[in-house]
């Protein structure tokens, strides 16, 4: 069973940025494909971002292509997402996660979460 705790939220501005970081412990996760997911204030949990072990696949959902970018360190077990242009509708809670098998936009497919950590915009 992998262990995963997540970091680097906090209060930004609109606009700004944050980067925030998934680290594992317990096992390697190199061979699994992993996500980033949120929740916002009484919204469903929701998929934001997902990589393959390699690096080589990566998926985003449309509210965040082309502000975060999903990255992945696995000799340092480590999982990122560096969000910018953040907005105010990006205030939520945000999980990293760790897939049943490969790559999901599927909650329900992945096996392993964090506490989360919150990431609050303002405006």
């Amino acid at each position: 069973q992998v262990q995963l705790a997540e970091s680097g939220g906090g209060l930004v501005q609109a606009g700004g940025s944050l980067r925030l970081t998934c680290a594992a412990s317990g096992r390697t996760f190199s061979s699994d494909a992993m996500g980033w997911f949120r929740r916002a204030p009484e919204k469903e949990r929701e998929f934001v971002a997902g990589i393959n072990w390699r690096g080589s696949n990566i998926y985003y959902a449309d509210s965040v292509k082309g502000r975060f970018t999903i990255s992945r360190d696995n000799a340092k077990n480590t999982l990122y997402l560096q969000m910018t242009s953040l907005k105010a509708e990006d205030t939520a809670v945000y999980y990293c996660a760790r897939a049943r098998a490969g790559l999901s936009l599927s909650p329900a497919l992945y096996d392993s979460w964090g506490r989360g950590t919150q990431v609050t915009v303002s405006s």
